[in-house]
């Protein structure tokens, strides 16, 4: 008999877990696709200051003076005072043949 309330009393609580919304396993569960998707994310941007880096030294190593400037101005859109910006966007690659310059 004791076994069996014993058995009883640990189904009750892991329903009671599973089925509970605010603190259980699927908050458990959410939390844990959240740390992957941080860990993805972090891996990522890990890989972008990477770049970011590589681009960098290969800036300083080039011997221009403005180069460093002219690639933060390219990357974040700035101007000068009196220059002016003009952004081309690339053709749709939707195929439409009138889009296209032959």
């Amino acid at each position: 008999m004791g076994v069996w309330l014993a058995i009883g009393v640990v189904a009750m609580s892991l329903a009671v877990a599973f089925v509970d919304g605010e603190s259980g396993l699927r908050t458990w569960w959410a939390l844990r696709e959240d740390l992957r998707a941080a860990q993805a994310r972090i891996e990522r941007l890990r890989g972008d200051v990477a770049d970011l880096e590589r681009e960098g030294g290969g800036l300083i190593g080039a011997g221009e003076p403005f180069a460093i400037e002219r690639a933060i101005r390219e990357r974040l859109g700035y101007t000068r005072a009196g220059e002016t910006l003009v952004r081309l966007e690339s053709p749709s690659s939707s195929g439409d043949a009138s889009s296209r310059i032959p």
